[in-house]
């Protein structure tokens, strides 16, 4: 088990990653778990990854975590005539629901939706964000628009609404045909694109029935603003910076980041930072100093795991980028305030016996030289309330569960190693000595904190703590 970093690193499968040895490399590099992107490939490529990694888990003998992306609704203009217009400051441009190619004046805009949603005075971006209309005027099946950052626009380019909630589904046809085949797969892991309202989640909830964890990425304006109500109603955020970086003015993004991994971390709730992390990385060896920055800055503010994309998915150095992101990652964590910082943003505990028991154990490995926090968990539960606290000493986790242990996968500092099912505490502190010592997070002399509950396979039961030494 290698244990010696607390944020966790989820990365992409595409092209760039061809065959088991590859994955085994980028898993021994550092990543714990990893994203197929179902906006890209055919089913069986993201069925051959899928058994890639399963065969991984099996060789190393560690859960590794599955993480299927789903597409969304893709918002696009329609085609042109001549394949590509010039759109002219101060001009006019119509959008309509006409299929017919269209010109510099008027184009098709095949989304009742985003028609019915604009009023005059918003906002509709093009090309990720750069070219920019307003809306003067509406009509029953059209708006028109002055255009007030002009360009080059080409056949169905992507259409950015950021000042409107489009009476849509998150959930397209092609998504939940994805979504019945990722969950037949075995995904661990479902991320849900274009969250724009905590109702979206609940949709969601109701097709996965409980296959799978669900996570919530935030890339619209109006999921920015229901953040804590969709945070409550999911099992984890991505902080998806890429559309949210085109539907918010970009300096707001830090901000935001920050604001989500605080609100996150106090709901109990895994945290990860995406897109461009590590962006250049796809085509040079080496990173750029504000990427680097960005990365150590994510890990410094609490995020749970950072995200690689591209990088590893179609890049030329994938296995360089994940080195790169944990090299970053040890060195930020390894530094003499890095706990400390953590510590002032120490969520508020609830009045539960889970809780108590966390933030004792935070105390606990601050105050004794503790090799690990172990903890005895079925439904997981209780390990995301001890990463919750951020302690110094890393949480070994022992669930009988493997969908658990693969789903704990996401969680800072958490490692997890499947055991059969315990009946009592004294069986606990068995097999953590055994274990930790197995695993060589903890040699003999050590100290370990054993943390579990009675009654057995209850969450949130977690009432009994005991600091044992490793003879």
């Amino acid at each position: 088990m290698n244990a010696d970093k607390k944020v966790k690193i989820l990365a992409t499968l595409g092209p760039a990653v061809e065959g088991i040895e590859q994955i085994r490399q980028l898993v021994e590099a550092g990543v714990n778990l990893f994203r197929l992107n179902f906006s890209h490939g055919e089913h069986a490529d993201h069925a051959q990854r899928y058994q890639w990694v399963r065969e991984v888990e099996r060789q190393l003998g560690t859960p590794i975590g599955i993480l299927m992306d789903l597409q969304g609704p893709k918002l696009r203009v329609g085609r042109f005539a001549e394949g590509k217009v010039e759109l002219q400051r101060g001009q006019t441009l119509r959008l309509d629901l006409d299929s017919t190619p269209g010109d510099a004046r008027r184009v098709n805009l095949p989304h009742p939706e985003i028609i019915e949603a604009l009023q005059p005075g918003m906002n509709l971006l093009l090309d990720d964000g750069r070219l920019r209309l307003q809306v003067t005027a509406k009509e029953s099946d059209a708006v028109i628009t002055e255009v007030i950052a002009g360009g080059e626009l080409s056949d169905r380019k992507g259409v950015n609404v950021p000042e409107a909630v489009l009476q849509l589904s998150p959930l397209t046809e092609k998504d939940r045909r994805d979504l019945t085949f990722g969950l037949e797969l075995g995904v661990d892991w479902v991320a849900l694109s274009f969250v724009q309202r905590p109702e979206d989640i609940l949709e969601a909830r109701a097709l996965i029935q409980g296959k799978a964890a669900l996570m919530a990425k935030i890339e619209k304006p109006s999921a920015v603003q229901k953040i804590e109500e969709i945070a409550q109603l999911c099992d984890a955020i991505m902080v998806a910076r890429g559309d949210l970086g085109v539907e918010v003015p970009a300096e707001n993004v830090p901000r935001i980041q920050k604001d989500i991994i605080r609100i996150c971390r106090q709901l109990g709730r895994p945290v990860v930072v995406a897109t461009q992390m590590l962006e250049s990385m796809r085509f040079s060896p080496a990173p750029t100093r504000a990427e680097v920055t960005d990365v150590a800055n994510a890990v410094a503010e609490g995020a749970d795991a950072v995200m690689l994309s591209a990088e590893t998915a179609s890049g030329d150095y994938p296995l360089e980028a994940v080195q790169m992101m944990s090299k970053i990652i040890r060195q930020v964590e390894g530094g003499p305030d890095f706990q400390s910082q953590l510590d002032v943003g120490r969520p508020q505990a609830e009045a539960t016996a889970s809780d108590a028991i966390s933030c004792a154990i935070r105390r606990i490995s601050a105050i004794l030289p503790v090799a690990a926090l172990v903890n005895y968990s079925e439904s997981g539960a209780s390990s995301l309330r001890a990463s919750r606290e951020r302690p110094k000493a890393p949480i070994l986790s022992l669930t009988p569960s493997l969908d658990t242990a693969r789903r704990l996968s996401v969680a800072w500092g958490v490692y997890s190693v499947v055991n059969e099912r315990l009946h009592k505490v004294e069986d606990v502190t068995r097999t953590a000595l055994e274990i930790a010592r197995a695993q060589g997070v903890a040699r003999a002399g050590d100290t370990l904190v054993i943390t579990a509950g009675e009654p057995f396979g209850q969450p949130g039961s977690t009432n009994s703590l005991r600091i044992e030494t490793l003879h």
